[in-house]
């Protein structure tokens, strides 16, 4: 295998197509794919995200992790961007009011790692996390 990233594909069930259909288009400013009566794909920042109908909802209990004094939910899905498209995406959420679980901030500032994340979710209680690091060569530096 080469380590030239692909693009990945991820399904996830949703208890409203029609609410989060809007949700990722007008709140994320996602591009639609194809659909059906069942299920949506979207263009997830060059990955496959879909969105699959499940009407009937999990009575599985929130589980979260502390992380810097915050409450990361688990599970929990999202995508890391440059430090600009970062700020510029999280102003916009704001802009539309998105109910955050965890606020835009920097973690390990000025330390190996330094990132910028934020958390919150989409209308069927879907997780997600957007991160950018100041230097993507500290990825998965230690």
């Amino acid at each position: 295998m080469t380590n030239q990233l692909r693009p990945f594909h991820l399904a996830i069930a949703v208890d409203n197509l029609e609410k989060n259909r809007v949700f990722y288009r007008e709140a994320l400013e996602l591009t639609e794919g194809r659909s059906s009566d069942h299920w949506v794909d979207f263009d997830f920042f060059g990955h496959q995200l879909v969105i699959h109908l499940k009407e009937q909802k999990s009575e599985e209990k929130e589980t979260v992790n502390p992380v810097d004094g915050k409450a990361v939910p688990i599970p929990h899905f999202g995508i890391v961007l440059d430090m600009k498209t970062f700020k510029d995406f999280s102003e916009k959420l704001i802009q539309k009011n998105i109910t955050f679980i965890i606020a835009p901030y920097i973690r390990f500032e000025g330390q190996v790692g330094e990132q910028a994340t934020m958390f919150f979710k989409d209308p069927s209680g879907n997780a997600l996390e957007f991160k950018a690091f100041a230097d993507m060569t500290q990825l998965f530096a230690k």
